[in-house]
């Protein structure tokens, strides 16, 4: 399985990014897939749960939406009213009952 992650860049605090998350094949299989990120010198973070539901936490919740795309193998992050704390590497996350995978990072920065 591999996870291919685009879509980040640099933004001014305020601005919007939709990530992508494309699968090599269908994600149907998976049962859950997540947005996590890592800014410098912390821990890596969860900011969006999709599976038969969502989950946000807190700090980025009615900012952020995760969704499927109409595509079968592509997970979305839309990000909008973007902050600077929001500034890290993404990650895609996709897990089955076994067995979890990462893509690569996607960097985003938000600065003026």
């Amino acid at each position: 399985v591999q996870l291919q992650a685009s879509g980040g860049g640099l933004v001014q605090p305020g601005g919007s990014l939709r990530l992508s998350c494309a699968a090599s094949g269908s994600i149907s299989r998976f049962n859950v897939m997540g947005w996590y990120r890592q800014a410098p010198g912390k821990q890596r973070e969860l900011v969006a749960l999709i599976s038969r539901s969502t989950y946000y936490p807190d700090s980025v919740k009615d900012r952020f939406t995760i969704f499927r795309g109409n595509a079968k193998n592509t997970v979305y992050l839309q990000m909008n009213n973007l902050k600077p704390e929001d500034t890290a590497v993404y990650y895609c996350n996709a897990q089955t009952e076994s067995v979890g995978y990462w893509g690569q990072g996607t960097q985003v920065t938000v600065s003026s």
